[in-house]
């Protein structure tokens, strides 16, 4: 028998699960400008996943960086929960303010 599949289906279930953690606290911590290290990292281990001969390795690389760049898309999504309330904004971090001109342009 070949398990080879569901050693990869369990390989992405636990980067999913994993990565949902990763972006909750890198908004929190970070904000959303943290998106490049995301970038590349994500390109990196799809990079890597390329020249590695093991199926299996190379396959966990890939799922990974993946993930790494899904996370991008999520942490700008994350930033918009947070603007809601859905999850705690950290009370450390300068909240961005929306110069008086953006806000004179709104009114009119």
């Amino acid at each position: 028998m070949n398990y080879l599949g569901i050693l990869i289906a369990l390989i992405t279930m636990a980067a999913i699960g994993v990565f949902h953690l990763i972006v909750i606290k890198a908004e929190y911590y970070f904000s959303k400008s943290i998106w490049p290290l995301f970038a590349a990292i994500g390109l990196g281990l799809l990079v890597c996943s390329l020249f590695i001969n093991s199926t299996l390795l190379s396959a966990a690389l890939a799922v990974v960086g993946a993930s790494c760049l899904w996370s991008i898309h999520e942490l700008f999504k994350q930033e918009k929960r947070v603007q809601k309330g859905q999850f705690p904004e950290n009370p450390k971090r300068k909240k961005r303010t929306v110069p008086e001109s953006d806000t004179s342009a709104a009114n009119k």
